[in-house]
């Protein structure tokens, strides 16, 4: 039976077969916080609270269906445009 999930013991052996700090960090992260590649790339300096040691995250894959105020087209998160109509969105 093949395993879908890796040991402490072999990210650590992840985390020193890195190169660079940052690669370091992304491993560490990865497999602390249980969470895609793209919300770690997605953390900001604000996103991390020092004094209480925890981490915010933004789950890009949530369901969340954002609308033009318009046409009621689709939009994604970061859209300033509606795709369909042009008008601008917040």
């Amino acid at each position: 039976m093949t395993k879908a999930y890796i040991e402490p013991d072999e990210v650590d052996l992840l985390v020193q077969s890195a190169t660079c700090l940052r690669d370091r960090l992304l491993i560490r992260m990865l497999f602390r916080l249980a969470c895609r590649i793209s919300e770690v790339l997605a953390i900001g300096v604000d996103d991390i609270d020092f004094d209480q040691g925890t981490v915010r995250l933004l789950h890009l894959k949530s369901r969340i269906r954002l609308l033009c105020p318009s046409c009621s087209a689709r939009l994604s998160r970061r859209s300033v445009f509606c795709p369909r109509c042009g008008v601008r969105v917040d």
